[in-house]
């Protein structure tokens, strides 16, 4: 496909999503669009210079200019901070996060939840398991409307690829993550975005209170 053309189907696509929206991963554009993956880039550079979309290495491109002064240095991460102080600060934010998505999804963030609770209950290894837990946590920071709640969240993904979260995350789901994520993690989820698409703020307050407490648990109880 030629270059004007391939510019032509990614502001059509940008039309169809929403501020904050992830853009499909490079592979499936290029494929989805006909073109080559270097005059996929070309296109997806001009739109970054018109700051239509926001690139965040490890997270993707996402809708829209990137928030001012977000996404927060993991270099601010202190240096003795363990996995479960990360737990804990995702204990206060998270609830709150799913709470306030509860007043504010609409039916294309329902549907857009659902389908990453069937993504995370098909995953087998640890790191897609990651990333469908990380993905599906970040598309409730979206739905809040806040460009710092989403650094804020951002932050936090960016934390947990610090050894010692790395080395907690291996003792802890070495075994368990593929059989986790397609039982109880994933219910779990579920049950997060049932609430959320009820409306209930204070049920998808704690319905993420104990997802992240069996996190927590699983973190404390892991081998050394």
């Amino acid at each position: 496909m030629h270059q004007s053309k391939v510019s032509s189907a990614l502001q059509d696509l940008l039309g169809a999503l929403s501020p904050g929206d992830r853009l499909p991963p490079d592979c499936d554009l290029a494929r989805s669009l006909g073109c080559s993956r270097q005059t996929l880039r070309a296109g997806l550079a001009a739109l970054q210079r018109e700051d239509l979309i926001w690139r965040h290495v490890g997270q993707g491109k996402f809708v829209g200019p990137a928030p001012r002064g977000l996404p927060l240095s993991g270099a601010t991460l202190p240096a003795d901070a363990l996995p479960i102080d990360l737990i804990r600060a995702r204990l206060l934010l998270e609830p709150a996060i799913a709470s306030e998505a509860a007043r504010r999804a609409d039916a294309s963030d329902i549907a857009e939840l659902q389908r990453l609770v069937l993504t995370g209950g098909r995953a087998q290894r640890i790191a897609d398991c990651e990333r469908a837990d990380s993905d599906f946590h970040h598309a409730i920071a979206r739905m809040t409307r806040n460009a710092a709640v989403v650094g804020v969240m951002t932050w936090l993904t960016e934390a947990r690829r610090h050894a010692p979260w790395q080395r907690g995350w291996d003792r802890s789901y070495r075994r368990l993550a593929a059989a986790m994520f397609q039982t109880s993690h994933s219910d779990q989820h579920q049950r997060i975005v049932d609430a959320i698409a009820a409306g209930h703020d204070t049920v998808a307050f704690e319905a993420m209170t104990r997802h992240l407490e069996e996190i927590g648990a699983a973190f404390q109880t892991a081998p050394v």
